[in-house]
Parts: structure tokens; C-alpha cells; sequence
């Protein structure tokens, strides 16, 4: 479990440029291995994954508690799917990138740093991805908090730039909300997600 040790604008948040630059040489984990910024356990988290030729880029609402080598339910779910549909490696990204076990436990309000930032980390996976898959995974907790929507609008204009193809995994969730990663069967296979459409009627 975990609760924000307070309200994002008050703590110390760095770029996501200098905490990728330190997650390079950070202990505790393999950099060679894993992506994983920042490299050590904060209240915010903006990727974590594995290192390949043809990653997966998971989207979900907001971090939790996943670290390398210790990674939580819905983090072994996503790996599992990403390797039985044909990809080497994953890479897990999230629309907000506060943790909180509890999506209610967010921010009330945006954080714009943060959200910039974030918005950073997810250019630089599209730009290192030679055909970039992204899986919509956040089921309907993207209600959770008015910000959210806005942010997935700016995630799929800068997936426009990269030409990002967008997927789903089981079946779409009521008002065609994507489905969670956690408890889908580890051969459910991806299937293409018109986020245009869907991005309309929220």
C-alpha cells in the first residue's frame, strides 16, 4: 500500500531529464536490464520496465508500489501479456504519475510540473520504440479525477507524432473504457482500440 506522504506540488519533484540521467547509475537494481525512473522509491514514478528491442508500452491511471524485481500483481500481468503477444520487453507508464495505491488518495488538483514532466517520459519511450505499440489499461478510474481525461487527450496527440498504434486487452469496460491489466488470462491477446472514438465520449 501507498499513501502520498502529502500533496504532490509539496515535494521535491525533479525533471524527468534528471532523474532518468541518475536512474543510469542508481543502486539496487540493473540499468542494463530495466528502465526504471527515478531510479530509487519516491512518491512519484514516471516508467518502470525492461529494456528490448520491441516494448510494450503499458498505460495505466498511476503508479503503486512496483519496483525492479519486485513487481506487483498488475505489473506480472502486464509483463505476462506483453511477452505471450509478441513483444520482448514492456515498459509501464501511467496517465498521472503520482503514486497512490488508491486512486482517490491523487491529487485534487493537477500538479502541471508533474504532469509535464510525465508527458516527457512518455515522448521519450514513443521516440525510442521503432513501431509503438500502446495498451490503454486504466479501466474506469480515469474518472477518478477530472484532470485525467485531459491528460489522455495530450497523450494521444503526442502519440499522433510518433504514430503510435493503440491497443486494448479483454473486453472493453462500460462507456468503452479500457480494461485493467490485473486478473485478465495470460493469453488474452491485444486487439486494435479506436482511442479517437473513445477519447470523444468522455
Amino acid at each position: 500500500m501507498h499513501i502520498p506522504t502529502d500533496d504532490s506540488h509539496f515535494i521535491e519533484i525533479k525533471t524527468f531529464d534528471e532523474d532518468y540521467k541518475e536512474s543510469l547509475t542508481a543502486d539496487g537494481f540493473d540499468s542494463k536490464k530495466w528502465i526504471y525512473v527515478p531510479g530509487e522509491y519516491r512518491d512519484y514514478r514516471y516508467l518502470l520496465g525492461t529494456r528490448g528491442e520491441n516494448p510494450v508500452i503499458c498505460i495505466g491511471i498511476n503508479p503503486s508500489t512496483a519496483e525492479p524485481e519486485n513487481l506487483d500483481n498488475t505489473l506480472k500481468s502486464v509483463e505476462r501479456l506483453a511477452y505471450f503477444n509478441g513483444y520482448d520487453s514492456f515498459v509501464m507508464f501511467n496517465v498521472y504519475a503520482q503514486r497512490a495505491t488508491r486512486p482517490k488518495d491523487m491529487d485534487a488538483e493537477v500538479n502541471t510540473f508533474l504532469h509535464n514532466e510525465n508527458m516527457k517520459a512518455f515522448e521519450y519511450v514513443l521516440s525510442h520504440s521503432k513501431n509503438a505499440t500502446v495498451w490503454a489499461a486504466w479501466g474506469s478510474i480515469v474518472n477518478e479525477r477530472g484532470y485525467l481525461k485531459s491528460c489522455v487527450r495530450e497523450m494521444i496527440e503526442i502519440g499522433e507524432k510518433y504514430n503510435a498504434k493503440w491497443v486494448h486487452a479483454g473486453k472493453l469496460l462500460k462507456n468503452g473504457h479500457p480494461h485493467h491489466p490485473l486478473y485478465l488470462c495470460k493469453t488474452t491477446e491485444f486487439e486494435d482500440y479506436d482511442i479517437k472514438t473513445y477519447v470523444d465520449s468522455l
